[in-house]
């Protein structure tokens, strides 16, 4: 019953979960009528606003540095005298695991051998090191930028202004008109979903094909069905606890099964030779990255390029940026700007370099022992449990990854759950555990629709579906960061 008086008493989550039914109502109804429309919309988007998300990133990047770097960096998330809620370790861990953890598993080994296999430009580096500067580039400075820069505006906005924990709370001194102020709520609240849905999909994707490969077996959609109900089962708990006791706790253990798996491949591989691409290839990556930025010259690899790998990665990140820049925001209280800035644009940066070098020279050095390249790691469900097979303890070290995917996964998960339940429960810190109830049942429930159409239709692939969606979603907030950002200067510029 009090599920059904949220919804009479609540416009913001009644029209989002009326939205998000409504979809998916016509996707399954009118799946390929949706599937041609939604693929029209993606390459529009990314053909017509493909260089301004290049731009846009930049002028991210560039603008974070500058109110580190500036006066404006001392201004605390709080009062003068508030210390950081969590420690270092802690934050860090956690907005690790909610930005981007499955991906660096899902893409470890496979990013690094494509680029090698195919170099996005022609270079005098060599095609490791090349390969290595262009993955960086993707997962680097830029993608931080875009989280970072909702979580700064965020931020000021819930503990120096003492506004509600919504995207519209940036703006609202200066857009006054509530439904404007709403629908920019709404387009958050149907972005996040639509993230997490492809995330979940893509990780149980990859949690089926290790399994498979372990056993020799071919399981289907029944494991993938029961593996989203594990996974949002443990994300409900997770969220249900509430960011100290759940959230924080999951995220630890997340890094620290992360850091011994990437010590252990870096231990029993040519550390020498990792260590010398990590150095040059991060190196290159910073005397490279304005010309890469702005594809400018020799350092353009071409509009098929970009539109499949740059722009794509581009409107992904902005996908979710409002919703993992609210979680940061929400962890970074008693920080300053410039702890909080500086903070997620490099640690989270540099480790992400790191372990693409180890998982990346290493792959490298197998395909020079083999003598060539067979295509061995070119699918991002299996690539990172082939390689595993040609080192000791491979079992061992499969199974390590299938529950650290499902680690990352549930953080992913409950952290937007906690970050959706704040949007509709009035906009508070700690939403009502009723919210959390209501967002984990219905993600859920639709990650299954999701994944029986998948398996309905195989003609058309639905988990592809899901993420050009986002690219769709992606460009309101793409044009709303401009306006932010510009209020937020305005604002902080007046009373600082």
């Amino acid at each position: 019953m009090e599920i059904f008086k949220l919804l009479k008493t609540n416009p913001l989550l009644s029209v989002s979960l009326a939205l998000l039914l409504l979809f998916s109502g016509i996707v399954l109804f009118a799946t390929e009528f949706s599937y041609n429309a939604i693929e029209s919309a993606s390459l529009w988007v990314r053909n017509y606003f493909g260089y301004f998300y290049l731009y846009l990133g930049l002028g991210c990047v560039l603008f974070l540095f500058a109110i580190a770097l500036s006066p404006i960096g001392r201004i605390r998330l709080g009062s003068k005298d508030s210390r950081p809620e969590y420690s270092s370790w802690s934050w860090i861990a956690m907005l690790y695991s909610a930005g981007m953890g499955a991906g660096i598993l899902l893409r470890a080994v496979q990013e690094p051998v494509f680029m090698q296999q195919h170099p996005p430009y022609s270079s005098t580096l060599s095609p490791d090191i090349l390969a290595l500067e262009f993955t960086f580039y993707q997962w680097g400075f830029t993608a931080w930028a875009f989280y970072g820069l909702f979580a700064m505006v965020i931020g000021y906005a819930l503990f120096v202004k003492k506004k509600k924990v919504r995207v519209s709370a940036s703006i609202e001194d200066s857009i006054t008109n509530p439904l404007a102020r709403n629908g920019i709520d709404i387009i958050t609240i149907l972005t996040t979903v639509f993230g997490l849905i492809a995330a979940i999909a893509l990780g149980t994707a990859q949690i089926k094909g290790g399994i498979n490969h372990l056993t020799g077996n071919d399981f289907g959609l029944g494991t993938m069905l029961l593996l989203a109900v594990f996974i949002s089962l443990l994300a409900f708990y997770s969220a249900w606890q509430g960011v100290n006791k759940g959230i924080k706790v999951i995220s630890q253990i997340n890094i620290l099964v992360a850091l011994s798996l990437l010590l252990y491949i870096f231990s029993t591989s040519d550390i020498t030779a990792i260590l010398s691409v990590f150095t040059k290839a991060t190196i290159q990556y910073l005397i490279d990255f304005l010309p890469m930025s702005l594809a400018y010259g020799p350092y353009d690899p071409g509009i098929a390029f970009l539109t499949d790998w740059t722009f794509y990665y581009w409107a992904f990140w902005l996908a979710w940026a409002p919703f993992t820049g609210i979680f940061i925001a929400r962890i970074s209280k008693g920080r300053t700007l410039r702890q909080m800035v500086l903070g997620v644009l490099l640690v989270p940066s540099i480790g992400t370099f790191f372990w693409f070098s180890v998982f990346g020279t290493s792959a490298f050095q197998l395909i020079e022992g083999w003598g060539g390249y067979h295509s061995e790691f070119d699918s991002v469900f299996s690539s990172l449990f082939v390689f595993f097979g040609n080192y000791p303890l491979a079992s061992a070290l499969n199974i390590i990854t299938l529950f650290l995917l499902i680690g990352f996964l549930v953080t992913s998960l409950d952290s937007a759950v906690f970050v959706l339940s704040m949007f509709t429960d009035q906009g508070r810190k700690t939403p009502a555990k009723s919210h959390r109830l209501l967002w984990s049942v219905f993600i859920l429930f639709t990650i299954m629709a999701l994944l029986w159409l998948s398996s309905a239709k195989p003609e058309i692939d639905i988990l592809i579906v899901v993420q050009k969606v986002l690219i769709i979603t992606s460009l309101p907030f793409a044009l709303f960061m401009v306006v932010m950002t510009g209020i937020f200067l305005r604002n902080v510029l007046r009373k600082h």
